[in-house]
């Protein structure tokens, strides 16, 4: 599952279950962060172009988002990538072409902008695909962008995933839940931002 703003309602248990297709993998410990990678933009175009190769025309916009996306950021070293297609909730149109080259479907999230995540290795890569034109997708560039330019802010959300790292967690998805208060703080000054930026012009 997806990062979001779940502060007032973190994920239980059986939402996870009944949106993760096989078993949700227990971490039931710490979350590893590793330092910021600059390998990770070359994986990240790799796996793109293994998408393309794939999809065709039907990948109308492939992303890095995530914190492996952002030079001098921390991050769980698995590269988050955004696929926008016509319509997500056709899995027949790309899981399949997906499945072939080796990403795995392993959420399917119907009711929340019909999301669905495929996992890859060789590299770790989460996979979000959403429906082109999605609000998710321009919130995540968004909340990429911000923290690509704005130091101060890279900073806040090093030191609270740092520290909500070193817990322990059943789930990451409870990790990621865990980071919902400071992700729409940042993300209310990041549009905020972008209002003050638009009324100038």
């Amino acid at each position: 599952m997806a990062e979001r703003d779940r502060a007032q309602e973190p994920t239980t248990e059986d939402e996870l279950r009944e949106a993760t297709i096989g078993a949700p993998t227990e971490v039931n410990g710490q979350i590893l962060l590793v330092d910021y990678d600059p390998e990770w933009p070359v994986l990240f175009a790799r796996e793109a172009e293994k998408i393309r190769a794939a999809l065709g025309d039907r990948a109308l916009l492939i992303e890095h988002a995530g914190s492996t996306s952002v030079p001098g950021l921390m991050a769980k070293p698995i590269i988050d990538i955004i696929v926008a297609v016509a319509d997500s909730g056709d899995e027949s149109t790309y899981v399949p072409a997906l499945e072939a080259v080796g990403y795995q479907l392993r959420i399917r999230e119907p009711e929340w902008e019909q999301h669905r995540l495929l996992k890859g290795t060789h590299p770790d890569v989460n996979m979000h695909v959403f429906t082109i034109g999605s609000r998710e997708i321009s919130r995540m560039l968004m909340m990429r962008d911000w923290l690509r330019s704005n130091e101060a802010e890279r900073e806040l959300y090093a030191a609270t995933k740092r520290e909500l790292a070193s817990r322990t967690w059943k789930y990451v998805q409870n990790y990621a839940d865990a980071k919902s208060t400071v992700i729409a703080e940042i993300m209310a000054r990041a549009e905020a931002a972008r209002a003050a930026d638009s009324s100038r012009r």
